[in-house]
């Protein structure tokens, strides 16, 4: 009895909630919803709901995943060492392994108010373009800081001095409902002290970025570039305020400009490239494509620090490492919504399509058929990303920009997976750099492009609010 009211129930909710707008009225669960990565999703709501290989993968290519898994959490150690497949950590570098900034495979989390330890956060770097340096701003989208690079390392090894530490305080902004309900949002102040190699350029741009979740990243990685592109609409020719822009950004193995994908700001093309970068500013590793240390021509310790290069000048990270590790952040798979034909639910997802939330959130994209790998290929998925740039106003700004995006402008992040966020990372910590304590305030922080959203947020009663975080939480 209880069963066959639901959609009903659904009805009244979503036309009581949604008003005389002209969104779309959703009284049931579209076909497929809950199959958030299609045939690729898992059923899986623990702990352990990111860390689980795409689910139409053969056992046979499950061993490579378990292969990438390893190296993708097990610890880097200092050169020299016995450990020769893993060793040549630093001389700077944030982390000694992949899954201490991504959690369980989940999202990172900026450090305690006033506290020093940044783990999970790393803090990106660079000074006002230069057209002396257009050659460097071309490939690297930024002009470094002179000293530093372009991100702050805050760990290394014995006998080379760390960058620095970094701290954020935060101080308190309230928020009013049309209800008169009060939220306290929490507006961060980000330093850098301790500094090792005497002070920064006077103009030094700092931009602190939580890690990301790593799941769907392949599937992410196969939606072709013009189905991303049919939705940019950089002019705002349609006259409704949102104006995606893609961001064109440097393929170091292409040698040419490519759509960016992946990073808060859209700064990477794919997967690989990603992985590479990471490996190199994080944890101080080379590749084959980056046969360097992230040191700078003043960091001269750094500079004469063993390596973990073999004696034929083999990278550290040897490519068969690097293609397992790519391997394994491709297939980590979409968990599965829940309660997608819970009335509540559908009524919170009315409200999400009424203040216009879908226009950024694209809700749905079919991967292409020629994808990398074939459990990625032809499968509807329903990330909620244009992964487009959007102006996000001046309060999420972060006065750096990277590529094409600009200060106020970040890529799109999928909402996928975001309802387990507390349950696989222990917390509920969201934008680029953790402000937001919870999914309310995320929205309330939301600017420039998505301020007409925000106000319509502002205007739900609480039985409103508690649909629409029921929606987000059932991703």
């Amino acid at each position: 009895m209880i069963t066959s009211l639901r959609p009903i129930l659904a009805l009244l909710v979503a036309v009581a909630l949604s008003g005389c707008d002209d969104a779309p009225r959703f009284t049931q669960a579209e076909p497929g919803e809950a199959l958030a990565g299609g045939a690729a999703t898992v059923n899986k709501t623990d702990r352990n709901a990111f860390s689980l290989p795409s689910a139409n993968l053969s056992p046979v290519r499950r061993l490579d995943f378990s292969v990438g898994n390893s190296f993708f959490r097990s610890p880097w150690v200092i050169a020299p060492s016995t450990t020769t497949a893993r060793d040549g950590l630093g001389p700077l570098f944030n982390t000694n392994a992949c899954q201490n900034c991504h959690i369980k495979d989940g999202r990172g989390h900026p450090p305690e108010n006033g506290d020093s330890n940044a783990v999970s956060m790393l803090v990106r770097l660079s000074i006002a373009d230069d057209p002396a340096h257009a050659d460097l701003i071309k490939t690297a989208g930024i002009l470094p800081e002179p000293t530093y690079g372009g991100q702050l390392q805050d760990m290394s090894i014995p006998g080379v001095a760390p960058e620095g530490r970094v701290r954020v305080e935060y101080e308190p902004l309230p928020v009013h409902f049309r209800d008169g309900t009060q939220v306290e949002l929490r507006k961060p102040t980000l330093s850098i002290t301790q500094l090792g190699y005497g002070p920064m350029h006077p103009e030094t741009r700092a931009s602190a970025r939580i890690a990301p979740p790593m799941i769907g990243l392949g599937l992410l990685e196969a939606i072709p570039d013009a189905a991303i592109l049919a939705n940019a609409d950089p002019d705002d020719a349609d006259g409704d305020g949102i104006s995606g822009r893609p961001n064109w950004v440097w393929d170091d193995t292409a040698q040419q400009v490519a759509l960016g994908k992946f990073g808060w700001k859209a700064g990477q093309p794919n997967i690989n490239q990603q992985n590479i970068h990471a490996f190199s500013g994080d944890m101080g590793l080379t590749t084959s494509l980056r046969m360097f240390d992230d040191c700078t021509p003043a960091q001269t310790d750094c500079l004469a620090a063993p390596t973990g290069n073999g004696p034929d000048g083999e990278p550290e990270v040897s490519d068969n490492i690097l293609r397992l590790v790519l391997f394994y952040t491709r297939n980590l798979a979409v968990p599965a919504r829940r309660d997608v034909e819970n009335p509540q639910v559908l009524a919170g997802k009315n409200l999400f399509y009424k203040a216009g939330c879908q226009q950024c959130h694209t809700p749905q994209f079919k991967t292409a058929h020629d994808a990398a790998e074939p459990e990625q290929a032809d499968q509807v998925i329903r990330p909620y990303s244009d992964l487009l740039l959007h102006d996000m106003g001046e309060e999420l700004a972060d006065n750096r920009t990277e590529f094409q995006a600009t200060s106020r402008e970040w890529r799109t992040p999928p909402l996928w997976g975001i309802g387990l966020t507390q349950t696989v990372s222990g917390h509920t910590q969201f934008l680029h750099d953790g402000r937001a304590r919870n999914l309310l305030e995320a929205v309330l922080w939301h600017g420039g492009e998505a301020q007409a959203a925000q106000r319509q947020v502002l205007a739900f009663d609480a039985e409103q609010r508690a649909a629409l975080l029921a929606f987000l939480n059932s991703l």
